[in-house]
């Protein structure tokens, strides 16, 4: 009987196991009715301008810059827009909680704060990272449709192609990351928003009014510079990193964010 009532206490002392944890994580990020509609926009942007881009861009660019063009990246031209959804979505998965003070009751239930946001990161990381690949395979075709009788049709086996397509849904899945982990540190939506896309966006505009050394030496370390290299595989946004290293500091963004999230997570109120 005493070993059983111990065992009971350390069950309680110990709280719910990782694998619950992840379940009752995927279900309330299911739940949200926003999640399904930015996800739903997510694919939606990259699909339908994949479309328009293949419908349209054919028959403005004359052969010789056909022959020059990136056809993997404007077969990818959605993604710019869908970044914004996924972006968003990361920063909500995190910031929502905080705004309606659902988090208080979160780390009650689940009181292994670092479990419990490993869970989330997990959770969401797979979702994203699904929908952006989906997602990034449907612009392809969509444009592929659209130019296959065209000098910019492409084969998902030719060389680069698959690496490209893959790496855009893996570009937007780590975006997403770097969102949850900006939501992490500054824990209020519009911050956190302005703070992601301050981050993707201002670099490129400081650097045009700057020497161009500095473009060219810093700016491949830029995040979305660096992470857009996967999936750029012609023209002057070519850099020296290359696409696995320059998506590695792209990651390194987004681990840096989550880290100092984690950090703090134990170190303030809810």
């Amino acid at each position: 009987m005493h070993a059983t009532v111990e065992a009971t206490r350390t069950a309680r002392r110990s709280g719910p196991d990782l694998p619950g944890i992840l379940r009752s994580e995927f279900l309330k990020l299911r739940s949200v009715r926003a999640t399904f509609w930015t996800l739903f926009a997510a694919v939606v942007f990259n699909i339908g301008v994949g479309a328009l881009a293949g419908i349209f861009i054919p028959g403005r660019l004359s052969g010789e810059d056909k022959l020059t063009a990136d056809a993997i990246r404007l077969s990818l031209a959605g993604l710019h827009l869908s970044q914004i959804a996924i972006g968003v979505l990361g920063v909500l998965a995190i910031t929502t909680e905080y705004s309606t003070g659902m988090i208080r009751a979160t780390f009650a239930a689940v009181p292994q704060r670092r479990m419990l946001l490993s869970a989330k990161v997990v959770v969401f990381a797979a979702v994203a990272l699904s929908v952006g690949i989906v997602s990034c395979f449907g612009s392809f075709y969509a444009f592929q449709a659209f130019a296959s009788d065209d000098a910019l049709s492409l084969s998902i086996s030719d060389p680069g192609v698959l690496r490209a397509v893959c790496g855009g849904g893996l570009y937007l899945g780590v975006l997403g990351l770097l969102g949850m982990g900006l939501g992490l540190v500054l824990r209020a939506s519009a911050g956190s928003i302005a703070a992601l896309f301050g981050l993707l966006f201002v670099p490129a505009i400081l650097l045009d009014l700057l020497p161009s050394s500095w473009k060219e030496n810093v700016g491949p370390y830029m995040p979305m510079n660096a992470g857009s290299q996967i999936f750029i595989t012609k023209g002057a946004e070519v850099s020296s990193l290359g696409p696995w290293p320059g998506m590695g500091i792209f990651s390194l963004y987004a681990a840096v964010a989550l880290a100092i999230g984690f950090a703090l997570i134990n170190r303030r109120d809810a």
